[in-house]
């Protein structure tokens, strides 16, 4: 049975199974009951499965069955040459800290948590794949990773679980890996988004404490007022941006809070601001990092004030790579249709720690349009809001592309093995 027709037989499960995961959100690298769903997801299927220890990761190694050992004439099942080729397979778990107001039935019954993101379609799509894999692995040439990642969500989760192993988790380093994203807008239902090299901005954050000196509002030459500094900067900051750095190679820089004082009448000694920055350059990113605390500084000086600069560095580009994307897009095509596709000419200003996995191994990040069937995808609640929906009807699709993605790049190195000597 083709993988595709394979995975919509299972589409009633991994729709259960997403309902499941969207009722109990959690935040963060701790996923406990996450976890557990997900383990019993892969029970009685021949995973290895390792556990995260600084957080509720889960590694799921599927050893092929297809692999001849390396050598010419090699015979399946005999000690290899050289290891098997491996790819891997990553989806996010964690949920956001929002109050659902979607109204759908299967709403989370967790106050203030919310699969606003659309991680618990990943997390279903990617179990779903697990079972479609271990079904056909007597005809993997290689063994595949299900990477089940916490804390995307600010939390750098894939820098965790890089440091214990998942790019190595089959012996020796994978030799490719994919993720799959879901959006709520942006593109038709079921659309499937790719762009070869820069995908995805830098995140970056700002938080600044302009440091002065109370007064009274009656009299404030006798104060040292912060307030009036920390409006400047902000300002300062647009214009900086417009007036430094080139149109073509964008620099988005939002202020989301601007906290100072107590009462109307009263100068308070500090102000805070707090920005999220994207870059879509490692050369502006840097700039950026010189240019921002340059600029307060010099603003505070000229108030006769102190200010305490924390640029917080988060995630860095999400790149794909070429070879890799181009697989992706001929997958696509011949799986559901060239129709399904679109190639951004442009990357979005989001960012993703899947940008660490790529940074280390050739690979590539997919979007997947999960917009309600029949809803204007230019106005429908983007990501993240307390009212954004996600349409089950794309859970077997993506089930079937990471299997297939697997498969299919597995083939193409077996064609042609790495050199990389058998332990």
């Amino acid at each position: 049975m083709p993988i595709a027709e394979d995975a919509r037989q299972m589409q009633e499960d991994l729709a259960r199974f997403r309902h499941d995961l969207h009722r109990e959100p959690e935040i963060g690298l701790q996923l406990p009951r996450t976890q557990e769903k997900v383990l019993k997801a892969l029970e009685g299927l021949p995973y290895e499965i390792t556990l995260g220890k600084e957080t509720t990761s889960v590694t799921a190694v599927l050893r092929g069955g297809a692999y001849d050992g390396g050598t010419p004439g090699g015979t399946a099942g005999a000690a290899p040459a050289v290891l098997p080729p491996a790819v891997l397979l990553r989806a996010d778990m964690d949920g956001l800290p929002v109050q659902e107001k979607t109204g759908v039935g299967y709403t989370s019954t967790i106050d203030g948590a919310m699969h606003a993101c659309g991680h618990d379609l990943h997390t279903a799509m990617l179990a779903g794949a697990a079972t479609l894999l271990a079904e056909r692995r007597h005809r993997l040439p290689g063994d595949v990773v299900l990477m089940f990642q916490p804390g995307e969500e600010g939390c750098d989760g894939a820098s965790y679980m890089i440091r214990e192993g998942v790019l190595d988790a089959p012996g020796r380093r994978v030799d490719a890996a994919y993720g799959m994203h879901v959006f709520s807008s942006l593109e038709p239902h079921g659309t499937f988004c790719t762009k070869p090299g820069v995908m995805l901005s830098a995140s970056d954050g700002l938080v600044v404490t302009v440091l002065g000196a109370g007064g009274h509002g009656s009299a404030p030459h006798s104060a040292k007022d912060p307030v009036t500094a920390a409006a400047e900067m902000v300002t300062a900051l647009q214009v900086m941006v417009t007036r430094q750095f080139n149109m073509f190679d964008p620099v988005v820089l939002s202020v989301g809070v601007l906290q100072a004082g107590t009462k109307r009448n009263v100068i308070p000694e500090t102000a805070r601001i707090e920005a999220t920055i994207r870059t879509f350059s490692e050369e502006n990113r840097q700039r950026m990092m010189d240019a921002v605390p340059r600029l307060l500084k010099g603003i505070a000086a000229a108030h006769g004030l102190e200010v305490d600069v924390d640029y917080q560095q988060e995630y860095p580009l999400t790149v794909t790579d070429q070879d890799e994307t181009h697989t992706a897009e001929k997958v696509i095509g011949e799986m559901f249709g060239d129709s399904r596709l679109s190639r951004w000419a442009t990357p979005l200003s989001g960012s993703e720690d899947f940008s660490r996995v790529l940074a280390e191994v050739p690979g590539t990040f997919i979007g997947l349009s999960a917009v309600p069937r029949g809803a204007d995808h230019a106005t429908s609640p983007f990501n993240h809001s307390p009212y954004a929906t996600f349409d089950d009807g794309v859970l077997a699709d993506g089930a079937a592309l990471y299997a297939e993605l697997a498969i299919t790049r597995l083939e193409a190195l077996a064609a042609a093995p790495a050199s990389v000597p058998a332990l």
